[in-house]
């Protein structure tokens, strides 16, 4: 997108408010409207700056006169994102949107009949938060689930764990740690559970055996998402869907997973199984004999979205625990199938 006759790299984020950062923000001598205390997706809770954005111009589109949040774009894992800013939920509810990932494609207009509904049959009802953000309901254990529609979030569907009943659930992995990393840092280190939910409506959609993940909110994100052309309208606060793709229904993992803290991958998450080699915190030094431990920024960000294991079935992984390094051959298994 363009601002100011110069290019940037932008995030479309429905779980968010429009960001731009703090570059910007400097560069366009922007007026401070307010300041005020913005929470993230994990919870975590930060004093920003809100402005107003003069113009913003997506492809053709002309956005005038913005509200956006000041964000420091530079921090932990967010830096490797190199994006600018987030266009959020306040900007896209002035248009029709309609998003395919299968097509890298997102494309947007002032008139709906633009969009052939046709084949959209599954319709879901949104309520717009105060920044536009569309939250979906659905029923879960007898209880209300409000999803946050969020395609800011790379996972599949998450629940808040205090409404999780595991007497009605009959297979479960039991989790710790922390996956999600927010505009503010990652979230905290938690108790959880990842299950298959025998039936989920979502508007008049029917969706069975889906794996949900329990967290410190609700939120359904693109791993779900990726498999379907949507098309977003808030004139009438409805989602209408279209499956373009099923991909199998399939858990499967090596049982961890890492984050990486000042350069080095971390340890972070687990699924408890008894006699499971690894521990969180363990410090990995290299995994396939690819040395993780002394890597520059732009090192660790490609390793952090280029992860060594994704399309392994098995990777030797070297770690440090107290002072003694340690070697193990892991396997990735498939779960609750």
């Amino acid at each position: 997108m363009s601002i100011n006759g110069k290019m940037y790299n932008f995030l479309f984020d429905s779980g968010s408010p429009t960001v731009i950062s703090h570059a910007i923000y400097n560069e366009l001598n922007l007026t401070k409207k307010y300041k005020r205390s913005v929470k993230d997706s994990n919870e975590n809770t930060q004093q920003q700056i809100f402005t107003e954005l003069p113009e913003m111009i997506v492809d053709q589109i002309v956005f005038k006169n913005i509200g956006a949040i000041v964000l420091d774009f530079d921090s932990a894992e967010l830096s490797c994102l190199k994006i600018d800013g987030i266009i959020g939920a306040n900007q896209m509810a002035k248009l029709f949107w309609r998003i395919s990932y299968t097509e890298n494609l997102l494309e947007a207009t002032e008139d709906l009949s633009v969009f052939n509904l046709k084949d959209y049959s599954t319709v879901i009802p949104f309520e717009p938060q105060l920044q536009s953000t569309p939250i979906v309901k659905t029923r879960l254990f007898d209880k209300d689930i409000d999803f946050t529609f969020d395609t800011g979030f790379s996972g599949r569907f998450e629940m808040a764990e205090k409404k999780f009943d595991p007497k009605n659930v009959k297979t479960k992995i039991e989790t710790f740690g922390t996956r999600s990393t927010g505009a503010f840092g990652a979230a905290k280190a938690v108790a959880g559970t990842i299950f298959r939910a025998d039936l989920l409506n979502l508007g008049n959609g029917i969706f069975r055996n889906e794996l949900i993940s329990t967290s410190t909110s609700d939120r359904l994100g693109n791993e779900f998402l990726i498999d379907f052309s949507f098309i977003f309208d808030w004139k009438n606060n409805k989602i209408y869907m279209k499956r373009i793709k099923t991909n199998p229904l399939k858990l499967e993992s090596f049982g961890f997973t890492y984050r990486f803290i000042d350069k080095k991958p971390v340890v972070a998450f687990l699924f408890q199984q008894g006699n499971f080699p690894l521990k969180i915190g363990d410090s990995i030094i290299s995994i396939n004999d690819i040395m993780l431990d002394n890597l520059d920024h732009d090192s660790a960000c490609y390793y952090f979205i280029n992860r060594i294991e994704k399309d392994q079935k098995t990777i030797t992984i070297k770690i440090k625990r107290d002072g003694k390094v340690l070697d193990f051959k892991m396997e990735r298994k498939q779960y609750l199938d």
